[in-house]
């Protein structure tokens, strides 16, 4: 049988995520590999990978709360809303030497108007919009994204020319944050007059070419981004992932290294009721058993089951007074 964990990857800008798990299949010699949210084609980045029946804890993974940078281009949008799409709106209002009457469009303080007009936004025009996208917020995917319509990627539809709807859909953004101004990027297909890079911290199913967009909007303005990189899932950093050219079977991580659930230890009677599917009477308290699947008060909390030795087996349900089998993660018989 293969191994089963947890494999941190970092992966490079231009290889899909697909691509990213070649490297786990010829070095653990199995087919049984999968991953926890996909990065863009042009996104670097973290990914966990999983191998053999640590796929699936992966949709565990992808629940947890992502940490990404990313660079804000304003004064022009794409198509794909990334640096260097083809050019669907070009804000030449607010490049050095516009006229000012070009600005009577754009709804912004006299004061907002008086920087733009001497050569853009600055990073406090910035910062005093962020907190509006923080919290539970609607987003509309982009038009190029893995997101389902009738049947097919809605970038397939795009990529065809069909005129079609992207409904919102609800995410939390924990933070925003700008960690820098100016930074240049190669290949910009639109005139950009300012740019910034943010610090993000988010739900799953947060598109940040997206974020990018209502961002610039929210300015008065368009953009796109460039340059995303995910820094962390969870409590798992990039620095702890490896390039797929460079993995080796001494990368595998166990699943407690990366799902922080509480371990409770059972004896050998206790984990053949839980193999065979039945819950145990569990007296003890387990200290921060975390709640998952949602926000709500009757989140699951969820534990690991070990055995004797220490080998986690289980991924159960802590419930008062019981701990109830949820994912058999052992050998079978």
């Amino acid at each position: 049988m293969a191994p089963s964990g947890f494999i941190l990857l970092d992966k490079a800008a231009g290889e899909t995520s697909f691509k990213a798990l070649f490297p786990l299949k010829r070095v653990f010699c199995t087919k049984r590999v999968g991953h926890a949210g996909t990065l863009d084609l042009r996104a670097s980045g973290l990914i966990i990978a999983a191998t053999g029946r640590a796929t699936r804890l992966l949709p565990y993974v992808e629940a947890k709360d992502k940490c990404y940078t990313f660079r804000l281009h304003l004064g022009y949008e794409t198509d794909t809303l990334e640096w260097d799409g083809d050019v669907v709106e070009q804000d030449e209002s607010c490049h050095p030497g516009a006229e000012e009457e070009n600005d009577e469009s754009v709804i912004l303080s006299e004061a907002q108007r008086s920087r733009r007009i001497q050569g853009g936004l600055t990073r406090e025009d910035l910062e005093a919009i962020l907190p509006q996208f923080t919290g539970d917020i609607d987003q509309v995917p982009p038009r190029y994204c893995a997101v389902k319509i009738d049947g097919r990627r809605a970038s397939d539809w795009a990529e065809r020319g069909k005129d079609f709807e992207m409904k919102p859909r609800r995410i939390h953004i924990e933070s925003l944050r700008v960690v820098g101004e100016g930074g240049l990027t190669e290949g910009c297909s639109g005139k950009e007059f300012a740019t910034f890079d943010i610090e993000c911290v988010c739900s799953k199913g947060t598109y940040v070419r997206a974020l990018g967009r209502d961002i610039a909007r929210a300015l008065g303005t368009c953009g796109c981004v460039s340059q995303i990189r995910r820094h962390r899932i969870g409590k798992v950093s990039v620095e702890s992932a490896v390039r797929g050219e460079d993995l080796t079977r001494e990368h595998l991580k166990s699943v407690e290294q990366v799902l922080d659930f509480p371990v409770v230890k059972l004896d050998a009677d206790q984990m053949a009721v839980i193999r065979k599917g039945n819950w145990i009477p569990w007296r003890e308290p387990v200290e921060g058993a975390e709640r998952q699947q949602g926000r709500g008060d009757d989140c699951e909390r969820l534990v690991f089951a070990a055995d004797a030795s220490g080998n986690v087996l289980s991924v159960c349900r802590y419930e008062p007074g019981r701990i109830c089998p949820k994912i058999y993660l052992g050998e079978d018989e």
